[in-house]
């Protein structure tokens, strides 16, 4: 069989901006090539190899079946750190970005933030953008997938955090009890759990129903299973006067504010479409 003809950088964009967007594409594209897109631009009448036309058309077909692009590409950036993503992770969101942004304001209130844990790490995102910023402290992250884990160790040694956080498998809090005393109690205990529920699958787009983790993704009938267990958890492993921190889902302000009951400093945080984002409470 005869190899194909080298195709140019532009006939390959408009081809494979006839099956999938022109942005995706050109991202698509520059990843295959090593390349940013202001390099493709001018560089349209560059030829590429038969090894890489193909890639492209692979990675194509895939993005057609509305497979994300951040699995396609490996990676995605979150409070300003590049992260390693896999079908073994939830993609870090923008949105997330709320969550992280209120405990670092809520750690410069604080005397000393010393112990923090990040529950269901999923990419190491919540955790590793804590570490860099709080450099005084010890932050613990863990996730019930070993899978999910590997990339954040990954993620860790990548961005040259990999000594500043501790993983642990762990269903929800549970690996942290034996140890819990006085001297080993959080500061503030952080999470993005699951939280869409079970029946609103089939209304999701099929990037995230079909291709994200489901596990990371769903908690029950009404999406609030993991808030449930999680609020105990956290109660028992927290000082006195420590946070829990949680992103919750759309149309959870009520409900989480019912589950929090008898904490201190109930508190909830918009995010920039004015969605209630992200609950604050205090033991």
């Amino acid at each position: 069989m005869r190899e194909p003809m080298p195709d140019t950088v532009d006939h390959a964009l408009a081809e494979a901006a006839t099956r999938i967007a022109r942005r995706d594409a050109e991202l698509l594209l520059g990843h295959v090539l090593g390349r940013d897109r202001t390099w493709l631009m001018m560089h349209g009448a560059e030829t590429i190899t038969a090894t890489q036309q193909a890639r492209l058309k692979e990675l194509t077909t895939r993005r057609e079946t509305h497979e994300p692009l951040q699995y396609l590409l490996g990676e995605q950036e979150f409070y300003g750190l590049p992260l390693r993503v896999t079908r073994d992770t939830l993609i870090p969101r923008p949105e997330t970005e709320h969550l992280v942004e209120a405990v670092l304001d809520w750690s410069r209130t604080q005397a000393s933030m010393s112990r923090i844990v990040d529950v269901g790490t999923g990419t190491g995102a919540i955790a590793l953008a804590l570490a860099k910023h709080l450099p005084d402290a010890s932050v613990f992250a863990c996730d019930i997938s070993a899978a999910g884990l590997a990339v954040a160790r990954e993620n860790a040694e990548r961005l040259g955090l990999g000594g500043r956080v501790q993983f642990r498998q762990s269903d929800l809090l549970s690996a942290y009890r034996s140890g819990a005393g006085q001297d080993n109690l959080f500061d503030a205990v952080v999470s993005n759990p699951p939280y869409i529920p079970s029946g609103d699958a089939a209304m999701m787009q099929p990037e995230v129903r079909d291709h994200e983790p489901h596990l990371a993704l769903f908690a029950g009938d009404d999406g609030l299973d993991v808030y449930r267990r999680l609020i105990v958890e956290a109660h028992a492993l927290l000082r006195e006067d420590g946070l829990l921190a949680m992103e919750i889902g759309y149309g959870q302000r009520e409900a989480l504010a019912a589950l929090l009951s008898g904490w201190k400093d109930v508190r909830f945080f918009d995010d920039y479409a004015g969605i209630p984002r992200v609950a604050f409470a205090t033991k």
